[in-house]
């Protein structure tokens, strides 16, 4: 029997709009005081008390075998400082408790923007080439306490995936 793992390599893509939307939305800056549109995070908070924080992440390297998703609500993701980074994602199947492997894509996320997941949108990551990113996250209060399901592709299906920039 051979046991030996898999890894399936993710070229990541400069993240846009158009490509980005299975997942969430990509938002970048606007002028001052334009009036609330679809260009903005349409946002899910209302299953709770929303938490917006500042994480502090260190470099992990590109290879994941976990992805998360939350049901509950939406969740906002942008670096600090200007900082370049990736993300793995899938897109909700709510309704289905294991990630559709065929459509997982990875994303490259440059430091002018943010990524709003839609709720149970599949996510692996932030994961950057720094030493550390600063991340801002929106998301519930206890998002990662009574929302946050996992599926493990190296028990599952002997599988990793890597991040190939």
């Amino acid at each position: 029997m051979n046991t030996a793992k898999t890894i399936r390599k993710l070229q990541a893509k400069w993240v846009t709009p158009e490509n980005f939307s299975p997942y969430g939305q990509v938002i970048f800056s606007s002028r001052d005081g334009k009036p609330f549109d679809a260009e903005d995070a349409q946002l899910i908070l209302d299953r709770g008390t929303p938490r917006f924080y500042i994480m502090q992440l260190h470099c992990r390297g590109l290879k994941f075998h976990n992805i998360t998703r939350h049901l509950q609500c939406t969740q906002c993701l942008g670096a600090l400082e200007g900082k370049e980074w990736l993300i793995a994602v899938c897109p909700p199947n709510n309704n289905v408790n294991q990630p559709d492997m065929e459509n997982i894509a990875a994303f490259r996320i440059p430091g002018n923007c943010f990524i709003k997941l839609e709720a149970g949108t599949w996510h692996a990551g932030p994961y950057f080439a720094h030493g550390f990113v600063d991340f801002y996250n929106l998301e519930l209060s206890d998002t990662n306490l009574v929302d946050h399901f996992t599926y493990d592709f190296l028990k599952k299906n002997n599988l990793e995936f890597e991040i190939v920039e």
